[in-house]
């Protein structure tokens, strides 16, 4: 479990496909405090640490990861958002994180507010995922909060911190980047969905 709230940047140094897997290698000022078999979110994708190597660490995704995130578009040299899993006890700063990404989506538009910035983004709305207006989306593991909220696409307010300290100051038009949407949202779509029709 995570909340959405990036720890770190890390670098992709190398990039190794075996078979359907893909073994990704990152560099990351993290790597000391990590341990095999620990949890990470890389892009909002929960992946779990195979091997450490000094300054380095490797993860794995497999092909059911790969067919639904970003990762294929992944390059060496590619900065990567980075949190640890949320520790019992701690605030929970940003929202509930699961690090399942759900879809993906693709930058439209990039606005510069004198300040800070407003993204906005398009998705495939046939997969039954929904914004709402002011409620929480995770956008590359980021935990960011809705505007514009339509039916397939929505817009997000960065200020000048998240976008230092995360990959948004890498994006642009055409950017695919990786979306998990509200936790408890996605349980009442669920639900409705399951509800007897009374016409």
């Amino acid at each position: 479990m995570f909340t959405g709230i990036i720890e770190s940047i890390g670098h992709v140094t190398n990039l190794e496909q075996d078979k359907d897997n893909l073994h990704i290698t990152i560099k990351s000022d993290l790597t000391p405090e990590l341990k095999i078999d620990q949890s990470v979110s890389h892009n909002g994708i929960c992946l779990t640490v195979v091997l450490i190597n000094e300054k380095t660490y490797t993860v794995t995704a497999i092909k059911e990861t790969l067919i639904k995130t970003n990762l294929n578009f992944l390059e060496v040299g590619d900065k990567v958002n980075l949190e640890r899993a949320m520790k019992l006890g701690d605030r929970l700063d940003g929202h509930i994180v699961q690090g399942h990404v759900d879809q993906v989506a693709t930058c439209t538009n990039i606005k510069n507010e004198n300040g800070s910035w407003v993204f906005s983004f398009n998705y495939d709305p046939n997969l039954n995922n929904v914004t709402i207006e002011k409620g929480s989306i995770t956008i590359n593991g980021t935990s960011l909060t809705v505007i514009n909220s339509k039916n397939n696409s929505f817009s997000v307010a960065i200020i000048p911190y998240t976008y230092e300290h995360t990959n948004f100051n890498e994006f642009e038009i055409g950017t695919i980047v990786n979306l998990e949407f509200d936790v408890l949202g996605k349980y009442v779509a669920r639900l409705m969905s399951l509800k007897p029709d009374n016409d």
